[in-house]
C-alpha cells in the first residue's frame, strides 16, 4: 500500500512512500577497487526526504518515506577522473537493477550553494563536496512489495573523488555497496610511472588532475601529482622543453575559448615554476580553445574531456 501526499522543504506539497514490510532483493551498487568506505550510518527505522528537483525560490521538490535509511560516505583514489565520470556506471548500475531516475543535476543546475546545504550530508573529511563541482542524482524502483529510494551525491578533491550514497527501504540485512568491481581509472591519460615513456613516445600527455576555479583560469591549490612528474621529468632533463596547451569544449566563441585555454595554461605554467621549482626557459603556455578534441562535444562527457591542459614536448633532441 502506498500513501502520498507532496512536499518542499518549507510547504507541503511533495509524495510520501510508504515502504512494506518485504521489497525485491535491496540494490547492492559495486564501487571499484580503488574505492575506500571511509563511514556509513545506519537508521533501522528512520525517515529520508530525497531531492527530486533543483533548489528554486527557497524550496525544492522532495519524495519522502520511513524505513531503514543507509548513508555511506566513499572516497575513490582517482583524482583525474571528474564527477560526472564517477557518477555514470553508478547510474548505469541503478539502471540494470530496475531504478529509474527521477531527477539529476549539476552543481548551479541543482541550486549550487542552496541544494548543497538543504542536503543530509556526512561531514568532512568523510564526505568532501565541493561546491563549484558536484553531480546529484535521485532514483526509485517501485514494485508489487514496495518502493526503494537511492540517492547519489558525488564530487571530488583535487586527489580523489566522494560518493555518497543514501537508500531508504525496508531492513535488508545486505550492503547498499562493495568494492567488487575493477579499479575505476581514467583511460584518456598516462600514468605517473609511464609519464616520460608516453611523453617521448607520442610527444604529448593530459595532466589529468589539474582543477581550476569555477568560471575561472586559476589554477586550484593543488597539489597536483601529475605537476611533480613533469617537474621531475623536466629536472633529469634540463635540456628538455615543452608547451603546456589548454584545450576548452566546443561553448562561446573560438577567440574567447583560445584566450582561456591560453590563461589556464599559463597558470599551470606559474605554478610549475614557483611551487615545483622548474626552470621558466623550459616552459611556454599556450592555448587551443576547441580545435583540438579527444572526443565528439554533443554529450557531457565528450565536453568534459576536451577540457584539459596537455604538455607537449617540442625539443627536437
Amino acid at each position: 500500500m502506498k500513501s502520498r501526499s507532496v512536499t518542499f522543504c518549507g510547504r507541503v506539497v511533495a509524495i510520501v512512500l510508504m515502504c512494506l514490510p518485504t521489497i525485491v532483493r535491496a540494490v547492492t551498487l559495486e564501487f571499484p577497487g580503488n574505492a575506500d568506505l571511509r563511514a556509513e550510518i545506519v537508521e533501522p527505522i528512520g525517515s529520508y526526504a530525497m531531492p527530486v528537483g533543483a533548489w528554486e525560490q527557497g524550496t525544492m521538490p522532495i519524495l519522502t518515506g520511513e524505513g531503514e535509511v543507509t548513508r555511506q560516505a566513499w572516497r575513490i583514489d582517482a583524482g583525474r577522473l571528474t564527477a560526472l565520470q564517477i557518477l555514470l556506471p553508478l547510474r548505469d548500475q541503478l539502471r540494470d537493477g530496475g531504478f529509474e531516475v527521477v531527477f539529476s543535476c549539476e552543481t548551479e543546475g541543482c541550486g549550487g550553494f542552496d541544494f548543497r546545504f538543504a542536503l543530509d550530508v556526512i561531514p568532512a573529511p568523510d564526505m568532501h563536496v565541493d561546491l563549484g563541482d558536484f553531480q546529484y542524482l535521485a532514483a526509485r524502483r517501485d514494485s508489487d512489495a514496495g518502493s526503494e529510494l537511492v540517492s547519489l551525491l558525488v564530487s571530488r578533491s583535487s586527489s580523489a573523488g566522494f560518493v555518497q550514497v543514501t537508500r531508504l527501504g525496508p531492513p535488508s540485512g545486505a550492503a547498499i555497496a562493495e568494492t567488487s568491481a575493477p579499479d575505476l581509472r581514467a583511460t584518456v591519460a598516462a600514468p605517473a610511472g609511464d609519464f616520460a615513456e608516453a611523453l617521448e613516445r607520442d610527444g604529448h600527455v593530459i595532466l589529468p588532475d589539474l582543477t581550476f576555479e569555477t568560471g575561472s583560469a586559476q589554477l586550484d591549490d593543488g597539489p597536483y601529482e601529475s605537476l611533480q612528474t613533469l617537474a621531475d621529468y623536466l629536472a633529469a632533463h634540463p635540456a628538455r622543453l615543452v608547451a603546456l596547451v589548454g584545450h576548452t569544449d566546443s561553448e562561446g566563441s573560438l577567440e574567447g575559448n583560445i584566450a582561456l585555454s591560453k590563461r589556464r595554461a599559463g597558470s599551470v605554467l606559474e605554478r610549475l615554476v614557483s611551487d615545483y621549482g622548474v626552470a621558466r626557459a623550459q616552459l611556454q603556455a599556450e592555448g587551443m580553445g576547441f580545435l583540438s578534441p579527444v572526443r565528439a562535444n554533443l554529450t557531457a562527457e565528450g565536453r568534459e574531456a576536451n577540457r584539459r591542459v596537455e604538455v607537449i614536448l617540442i625539443s627536437t633532441e
